[in-house]
């Protein structure tokens, strides 16, 4: 008899070939389908006459066929199969493309129901390709139909008969949450839950499913952070004694800011606590995280310990070496470089004094990651752009010792409303003050009648010693696609033919490592004037001479994404630009690209795009190693956030380590394992 631990190959219809296309998307037994939910719905629940159909909106009709299907070939490699279908209230014509065995489905003088979308007009209706079944049977039609997110070759149908058959195993199956609890929170049972997210008996059903679920998935996952916050509250950390950070801020030839100082005290306080840190400096582009580092840093080396600083590219890594070696060296710590490229002779030298305690500090890429690299005394390891490597990255490394505090550094402002979920189980120090000096980057909303203009501008910018960076939303267009989006090859080429005296580089995500360290390290030491990328250097170098940010088809991006790249410029003493190009005509499109003009605060900013675009831009592909939510939405579900939050927190202080609720414990567990993959 099957259970959920039963493999998907052995489900009736599915065998070795189809089951490697449900491991596509992530089922891999009937449990991984049952929690693989709709992304939407259908309702197909209310059949209308053909005279009600409403013209250019999916419906459902019940008709008579009233002729014989007709096929023929309108040209090699396309039939079309016509007929007619009547009801009480008029008919309408029906057109298959490529579906020559309609004519053998439908029979005249029989009833179906087809849905699809109404074309035609009030006059004349007409269906193309709608799906159909017989009157009656109530399979595809008349009900509630869920949307699932597939792959090629993986019809819904395939999916539905997989879910029934995962659905006659929660009879085994008991419910997490007690009857009390579910009565407090108004859930219904487990059983009921996943029968009608999956096959919904009607809208009401639906909406309590939906509740169940969703709550379910915030309340795991707020019990997790608070056993995580526990655990780190009692790790103990490599004990570091207090230095003045006065002694460390008189090397620098500026004066931190107050945030700045705050956060330094904030992680002094945690390194000298006895405790292990896990602490987060989030600051917006250009706030000075690396000044919090490089204190972090000083202090560890003045403990005669150790402390490592990954990078997520090599010429970030370099650029970090480059402002954090001299500074220390003030003070006799020497920091070694470590990346892929680092040659093998110099690379053993670093290592060997890296494993002797010889040498305090190494900045480094996913390179410090390697087996060889080894410490004698390890107590910090900071990662800068945290969201760029997976959990199990940084684990690896604050794993070379005992005890190792660790520090995180994101430029991504993230809402207050996300940043529990996002680092929860992180004490966060914010860098809300820039640094004197930094000049704020006019930017403009512009579509692309202004092209010319936009072309002189950059010339003039280029003729007075400025760069600009040109970024487009696709790599390149496949031959033939309708899609008018920007893409870098082209663009590139076009630019080059338009404005034949800038020497102009190309940078993409399909570039390997080294070539793309290449481009990006000719662009950073002036041998290109214009840098046209896709969203690769969203994260990434300090180019002093940067002045100019061009974003093709900004609608494409998220608000908080399109503060990123503007954050790539303004960073040297030359007045900078931002230039947002859009040909929109959407309001809301437009009243968002608004808000880049209008504001430069990062944090205000992700606020606007969390009630613009949801929590999507946040969450997206970033490897922040908490758990994904596979129904709740943030941007409507907050209410429902905070009872689950609160009824966490209510449980945990009556059963701390969750010991008497085994159930609920073992599904948090099984979340943040998956999750750290």
């Amino acid at each position: 008899m099957a259970d959920l631990h039963t493999d998907i190959r052995f489900l009736k219809g599915i065998g070795e070939k189809k089951a490697l296309l449900f491991h596509k998307l992530g089922i891999f037994t009937l449990g991984d389908c049952l929690e693989y939910f709709p992304r939407d719905y259908e309702d197909r629940s209310h059949i209308l006459p053909i005279r009600e159909g409403p013209v250019g909106e999916n419906c459902c009709v019940r008709a008579l066929v009233g002729s014989d299907p007709t096929t023929r070939l309108i040209r090699r490699g396309l039939t079309v199969t016509k007929l007619r279908a009547f009801d009480e209230s008029g008919s309408m014509e029906l057109t298959f493309f490529n579906q020559p065995y309609v004519k053998d489905q439908l029979r005249q003088g029989q009833e179906y129901v087809f849905y699809g979308r109404m074309g035609g007009n009030l006059l004349r209706k007409q269906m193309t390709n709608p799906e159909f079944e017989p009157a009656g049977k109530g399979a595809i039609t008349g009900r509630i139909l869920p949307v699932y997110r597939l792959t090629g070759g993986l019809s819904r149908k395939a999916l539905l008969g997989a879910m029934g058959q995962a659905l006659d195993c929660t009879a085994q199956m008991g419910d997490r949450l007690t009857d009390e609890f579910r009565a407090q929170h108004r859930l219904c049972p487990l059983r009921d839950a996943y029968e009608n997210i999956h096959f919904p008996q009607d809208a009401q059903a639906l909406a309590a499913a939906r509740r169940r679920v969703i709550f379910e998935e915030f309340f795991t996952f707020a019990c997790g952070l608070q056993l995580m916050q526990e655990q780190d509250r009692y790790s103990p950390g490599v004990s570091l004694q207090w230095y003045d950070p006065q002694a460390f801020y008189r090397l620098l030839p500026f004066a931190p800011t107050g945030a700045q100082r705050r956060a330094v005290d904030q992680a002094f306080a945690d390194l000298c606590s006895g405790r292990r840190m896990n602490r987060l400096i989030q600051g917006d582009v250009g706030s000075g995280k690396t000044l919090v580092a490089a204190a972090c840093l000083w202090l560890a080396a003045k403990n005669g310990k150790q402390a490592a600083l990954m990078a997520p590219t090599e010429l970030l890594a370099v650029q970090h070496h480059q402002s954090l070696a001299p500074l220390l060296e003030q003070c006799g710590f020497s920091c070694g470089l470590l990346t892929g490229s680092t040659p093998k002779k110099q690379r053993q030298t670093l290592c060997d004094a890296l494993a002797a305690g010889a040498l305090p500090l190494v900045v480094g890429t996913h390179a410090l990651l390697e087996q060889q690299v080894q410490f004698d005394r390890l107590a910090l390891t900071i990662t800068d752009e945290q969201h760029r490597f997976g959990v199990r990255q940084r684990q690896i490394l604050a794993g070379k010792a005992d005890q190792v505090h660790t520090l995180v550094m994101s430029a991504t402002p993230i809402p207050r409303t996300l940043a529990l979920l996002l680092y929860g189980d992180m004490a966060v120090s914010i860098l809300d003050e820039l640094p004197p000096g930094r000049k704020p980057v006019p930017t403009y909303a512009v579509d692309s009648r202004y092209r010319a203009r936009l072309d002189a501008f950059l010339l003039k910018q280029v003729a007075a010693g400025g760069q600009a960076y040109i970024v487009c939303p696709l790599i390149e267009t496949e031959e033939g696609a309708a899609d008018e989006r920007q893409s870098a090859v082209t663009y590139a080429q076009k630019l080059q033919q338009r404005l034949p005296q800038l020497r102009i580089g190309l940078m993409h995500g399909r570039l390997k490592a080294g070539e793309k360290d290449r481009v990006m390290a000719s662009f950073a030491q002036g041998e290109l004037d214009v840098l046209v990328s896709t969203t690769v250097i969203e994260v990434g170098v300090n180019v002093p001479r940067a002045t100019l940010m061009i974003v093709e088809d900004a609608d494409r991006f998220g608000l908080s994404q399109l503060h990123q790249l503007r954050g790539r410029v303004g960073r040297g003493t030359l007045q900078s630009y931002c230039v947002l190009v859009s040909d929109s005509q959407n309001e809301k499109t437009r009243r968002r690209l608004q808000v880049m003009t209008q504001c430069s605060d990062g944090f205000r900013i992700a606020e606007e795009d969390l009630k613009l675009r949801g929590p999507g831009d946040f969450f997206g592909d970033r490897q922040h190693g908490l758990p994904q939510f596979k129904v709740a939405d943030l941007s409507n579900d907050i209410e429902l956030l905070q009872e689950a939050q609160q009824a966490a927190k209510d449980l945990l202080a009556q059963d701390p380590g969750l010991l008497q609720h085994a159930p609920l414990r073992q599904r948090v567990e099984q979340l943040f394992a998956r999750a750290q993959q």
